[in-house]
């Protein structure tokens, strides 16, 4: 036993070292750590003590009973659950350094040469025994590295939008049709960024460069096999008549026979579920992608389509984000509880990324060479074996 106790004190020790600079300051900080009383006092002990119960899955008692077999603390798990309350901005902290610390490792594909493609999405997240979700996940991931770099909690009343990011000038902004609305498109230009994101017939309303309306089902009867169509129109960034206008792109191909029926019978299944009908324009759309985008020429339409295609990997991302911490699955009843349980469940996702990054650069002399394309090869060729 004393031998697995030291085993996991090296472990432990592994994680400290990963964590960012001034993590345990930060706790008092952020009021994570309040008050001198009881076992706890120190930062280290009580990310340790929730790191069982978010990383295990373990109840809070459950986790209180371990970090007394453990020689951590004695402590209740109303107790912890009150710690827990007070730890979400330290988590939320914590996770976003994370992120920075191997943020830009994407730019070594150089999808788009001096841009950053930011994938986004959202997820919703339900209460044990709720009737509905509870919390509504707001985030963004880096291609082709699928590192998060920024994410919200928030309640479900909060809708999908591009308006709620952070965006600089060299942000290209992809997201699926739940984010193709002008105020989002609006806020995204303003701070110098472009997007692309997936649309339907009616999200956007699209104008001619004489101020008529875009008819996008004539111009889609129009494309022939699998050639890529780039027609250039106008979006106005609001419903006002007079409302300033910002030049776009609608990039359309149509889809393969068979990806088109199953479009067309997702849609079915949907509304007959909602009891309610699908317009013949709807099911005639489905048998095509449309991306609308402020990319300017000369990327072609070809090219832009391919970067959308690889927004199916933050589908894949938040999959495996989910099974590999239990994300989808809340515990808590309060709202406190459950805001902090779910940042410190990122908290966890960040810091294994990160461990598996540092992981590369282990090694069993303790410390990292100078230079990592050195060969060894020439320094032990003549090496007599002992």
């Amino acid at each position: 036993m004393p031998e697995t106790w030291s085993t996991q004190s090296e472990q432990w020790e592994i994680v400290c070292q990963t964590l960012p600079v001034g993590w345990r300051e930060k706790a008092r900080e952020l009021k994570a750590m309040r008050r001198q009383r009881g076992e706890i006092q120190e930062p280290e002990t009580l990310l340790r003590i929730l790191m069982i119960h978010l990383l295990d899955g373990c109840s809070l008692r459950e986790t209180a009973t371990r970090a007394a077999y453990g020689k951590l603390a004695q402590v209740s798990d109303v107790a912890l659950l009150k710690r827990l309350r007070a730890c979400g901005e330290w988590f939320r902290w914590i996770g976003g350094e994370l992120m920075r610390q191997y943020i830009g490792t994407e730019e070594a594909l150089n999808l788009l040469p001096g841009r950053k493609l930011r994938l986004v999405d959202g997820s919703t997240v339900s209460e044990p025994g709720a009737t509905g979700s509870t919390w509504r996940i707001h985030y963004a991931f880096g291609l082709p590295s699928l590192r998060c770099d920024e994410v919200y909690v928030t309640e479900t009343s909060v809708g999908e939008s591009l308006k709620r990011f952070a965006i600089s000038a060299e942000d290209v902004m992809m997201a699926d049709r739940g984010y193709a609305h002008r105020e989002g498109i609006a806020h995204v230009v303003r701070a110098g960024g472009d997007v692309v994101v997936r649309l339907n017939l009616t999200n956007v309303p699209l104008e001619q460069a004489d101020g008529k309306a875009f008819d996008i089902l004539r111009r889609l009867r129009s494309l022939k096999g699998n050639r890529c169509a780039d027609w250039p129109a106008w979006m106005r960034v609001s419903s006002r008549t007079d409302a300033a206008r910002i030049a776009v792109r609608l990039c359309a191909i149509r889809k393969s026979a068979q990806a088109a029926q199953r479009a067309r019978e997702k849609l079915l299944a949907e509304a007959a579920r909602k009891h309610h009908e699908v317009q013949p324009q709807t099911l005639e759309a489905a048998g095509y992608v449309l991306v609308l985008t402020t990319l300017a020429p000369p990327i072609s339409a070809e090219r832009i389509l391919n970067l959308y295609r690889g927004r199916w990997q933050i589908e894949l991302a938040f999959k495996r984000l989910k099974s590999l911490i239990g994300v989808g699955h809340l515990k808590k009843f309060d709202p406190g509880g459950a805001a902090s349980w779910l940042q410190g469940k990122l908290m966890v996702a960040f810091l294994i990324e990160t461990l598996l990054v540092a992981a590369e650069r282990f090694s069993p002399w303790g410390y990292p060479l100078p230079d990592p394309t050195l060969s060894l090869a020439g320094d032990f060729a003549d090496a007599t074996p002992a």
